[in-house]
């Protein structure tokens, strides 16, 4: 083979890497849309009202949904909608014989419309509620699952996931054993101490950040352009 065929050999190998690392790196790249993109149907019914239902547990914590459900009305209710108090409508729900969520999935959720009057209906799902405890470090994880459903169309309008991860470990604490007996000691402490509530708010918060605002918001039907990364994980 001539020096001229290597070059171009050479040259088409080049290019096929380069063309591979761009589908790669395209690949792993965050992928930006906007919220009208995401969810033309919320922007279609314009819910003005929700019902938050119990929270579904699938994280190994028992006491998970009584403290999770303290965190996401709040939120809610700054993101410009009309929240019915939990609490009521918990009771409410209890005295009909309904006590959890997996029981409601199947409920036919025209029927929370003619009970609350309400426009959609919000399940959560607690995916990860978990502390991880490794002498000299410790983690907290809470993850939770978010679905807004119409009682118009039955339809989801809205979903996504919120998880946040807190380190809990003594950081650095200077060298020898020592400073591993203060870190083990400063981690052990922390997780003892460890306060899931303002954590699952934080996590509540970062999903509702790409919920579209509602009707009684200053930017409701102004954010229809604003973009967010989309997860790629199924829902």
């Amino acid at each position: 083979m001539n020096k001229s065929g290597i070059i171009n050999k050479n040259n088409y190998l080049l290019l096929i890497i380069v063309i591979l690392m761009g589908v790669s790196l395209s690949a792993c790249a965050p992928k930006m849309v906007t919220k009208a993109d995401k969810f033309p149907l919320l922007y279609e019914e314009s819910p003005a009202s929700i019902l938050i239902l119990p929270p579904m547990n699938e994280s190994t914590a028992a006491e998970a949904k009584d403290y999770y459900a303290t965190t996401i009305q709040e939120p809610l209710s700054f993101n410009g909608y009309y929240v019915f108090p939990y609490e009521i409508t918990t009771e409410i729900l209890k005295m009909e014989g309904i006590y959890d969520a997996e029981l409601m999935k199947d409920l036919p959720l025209q029927k929370f419309r003619e009970y609350f009057g309400t426009d959609a209906v919000l399940f959560t799902t607690i995916k990860k509620w978990n502390l991880s405890y490794m002498v000299l470090a410790a983690n907290l994880t809470v993850s939770v699952d978010c679905e807004l459903k119409s009682t118009k169309s039955n339809a989801t309008i809205w979903q996504y996931n919120g998880t946040v991860v807190v380190d809990l470990s003594g950081g650095s604490m200077g060298g020898g054993i020592a400073g591993l007996i203060v870190k083990a000691i400063v981690t052990a402490i922390s997780s003892a101490m460890a306060d899931y509530v303002p954590h699952a708010r934080t996590a509540n918060y970062m999903a509702l950040s790409t919920l579209p605002y509602g009707k009684y918001h200053s930017l409701y039907g102004k954010d229809r352009e604003q973009k967010f990364i989309e997860q790629t994980r199924p829902q």
